[in-house]
């Protein structure tokens, strides 16, 4: 992606938020300057990839294929001595004419929320035991305590104030319903890690590569500078 898409997609996502009256912890109003000065008592944020985090999917069609996030809080799977938290929120920002690819992932049990705007679509499937789509076995969904069980393929819709539980190995996709407009996300899950607990299908990148067209407007959750051994604790 270019930079300057990503900052628009940065821009548009906290409209957005700022739309559903949503406030945001300080360190995603950090600027790149201020990353520079930030010491070890910022680590939480750099090593569980707190922050800002904008994909393509590694497609180069962020309009069409991608989505924009922020990650709030998080623990750590591979260090939880130090990052003890079993739990993680996330923001999602999705257009209409956006998709978000199929996938699942084989750990992670998460709950999406339709916090504010239009209406979200989930198509969702079982997985199989060689991890292909299972197109043909029902699935059994929870949407806000309610227990449904649809055909294979099938688009639950959510509508603002609604939520759908997303079990591990359960295939989903999102796309925003034409006409509604824009949509923003919550995540409620168990700890987050998106270098390895994501299987897609088909196969795609997770993390953009970026074309330097102009300053960043935020640096992203994959981007912070190491602690500065002269910073003080703030």
């Amino acid at each position: 992606m270019k930079r300057s898409e990503i900052n628009k997609a940065l821009l548009e996502m906290e409209a957005m938020v700022r739309a559903c009256r949503f406030a945001l912890p300080p360190f995603c109003h950090f600027t790149p300057d201020a990353w520079e000065s930030k010491g070890h008592d910022y680590d939480e944020i750099r090593e569980n990839m707190l922050g800002w985090d904008i994909t393509d999917y590694g497609l180069g069609e962020f309009d069409k294929i991608g989505l924009s996030l922020i990650t709030i809080r998080n623990g750590n799977t591979k260090n939880k001595e130090k990052y003890p938290k079993s739990y993680a929120e996330k923001l999602l920002y999705l257009k209409e004419g956006q998709y978000s690819p199929m996938h699942f992932h084989w750990s992670k049990m998460e709950d999406i929320i339709n916090r504010g705007g239009g209406n979200v679509l989930i198509r969702v499937y079982n997985a199989l035991p060689n991890e292909e789509l299972d197109k043909e076995k029902e699935v059994h969904v929870h949407v806000d305590g309610h227990t449904l069980i649809v055909p294979a393929g099938t688009q639950v819709r959510l509508c603002p104030g609604e939520s759908i539980t997303i079990d591990p190995y359960l295939y989903h996709d999102f796309e925003v319903e034409q006409g509604t407009g824009p949509v923003l996300l919550g995540e409620v899950s168990q700890c987050n890690d998106d270098n390895t607990d994501n299987r897609f299908y088909p196969s795609v990148g997770r993390f953009p590569s970026i074309e330097e067209d102009e300053p960043p407007y935020r640096l992203l959750c994959f981007e912070y500078p190491p602690a500065d051994s002269g910073s003080r604790m703030e």
